[in-house]
């Protein structure tokens, strides 16, 4: 069984074909349930998310902002599972058909073994994993099993990263680069700022792989404001914290995502 980093790449090459950026949304699985999960992830493709990362839950997400950190909480307060993780995207590709990616600290998958992680990633129809802790001189392993087993290894940039870094971090990446805007955690912004432009023009100029920017992005309007340089928007927080402000209604909850997504669909697609 094979994973689906050929169905996220030509997801990507479609988006550009259409002179636009690829809509990249991520929830955390477990959350608010595990179905209610599942059903969010259809919801935010319904809308027009072209791509989905769902998040592994973690007692200490070091990347992520309040916003996620409260999901996190709430899913693993619920008990969510890596089994749940791998239903999460195995449901969401057989009802859509769409790429669905992994994101996740290391210490899960150090801890549940990389060749089973990887073999049930790929059997559930993922396309691949954002690992934004492992650093690159110490995934040989991970892309050893990820290769074989046809999925994607997407590491993330920042813009404190040097050209030398930027170059060995796409050597060794696949699938497509998730550029970090800013320096932080992930929340939403005011503005994305000038710096994630100048990171993706220094990490296109060391590889040709898609280069993806998140942290911050919340709306239509920073989502053309983003879409203008990168092949793609990934959009986190501004999703979870409308299912949070439905406060526990999940039809409220999955409208507002499904909603989102549909504006954020018509910013990335704003680009002229």
């Amino acid at each position: 069984m094979t994973g689906n980093i050929q169905l996220l790449s030509d997801t990507l090459a479609k988006a550009k074909s259409e002179d636009r950026a690829a809509l990249i949304a991520y929830l955390p699985a477990g959350f608010p349930t595990v179905d209610g999960g599942i059903a969010a992830i259809k919801a935010v493709f319904d809308g027009g998310a072209d791509v989905v990362e769902v998040g592994l839950p973690h007692s200490d997400p070091v990347l992520d902002g309040p916003v996620i950190q409260t999901a996190d909480d709430i899913a693993l307060r619920g008990g969510v599972k890596i089994a749940d993780v791998m239903r999460t995207v195995r449901e969401a590709h057989e009802a859509t058909g769409k790429p669905v990616l992994v994101m996740t600290y290391w210490n899960p998958i150090d801890r549940y073994g990389v060749e089973r992680f990887t073999e049930e990633l790929a059997a559930a129809g993922g396309a691949g994993c954002i690992l934004p802790d492992l650093p690159v001189q110490e995934s040989a392993v991970w892309r050893e099993h990820a290769d074989k087993r046809g999925l994607a290894t997407v590491f993330v940039v920042a813009p404190s990263s040097r050209d030398e870094r930027l170059a060995t971090i796409t050597a060794a990446g696949s699938g497509f680069v998730y550029a970090a805007s800013l320096m932080g955690v992930t929340g939403t912004r005011e503005s994305v700022g000038e710096q994630a432009a100048d990171l993706v023009r220094r990490t296109r100029a060391t590889a040709d792989l898609p280069v993806c920017v998140g942290l911050g992005v919340s709306n239509a309007v920073q989502a053309k404001e983003v879409a203008a340089f990168a092949d793609g928007v990934i959009v986190g927080s501004a999703f979870v914290k409308r299912i949070l402000d439905a406060d526990g209604d999940e039809a409220a909850g999955l409208a507002a995502v499904r909603e989102l997504a549909a504006e954020l669909a018509e910013g990335v697609r704003r680009v002229s």
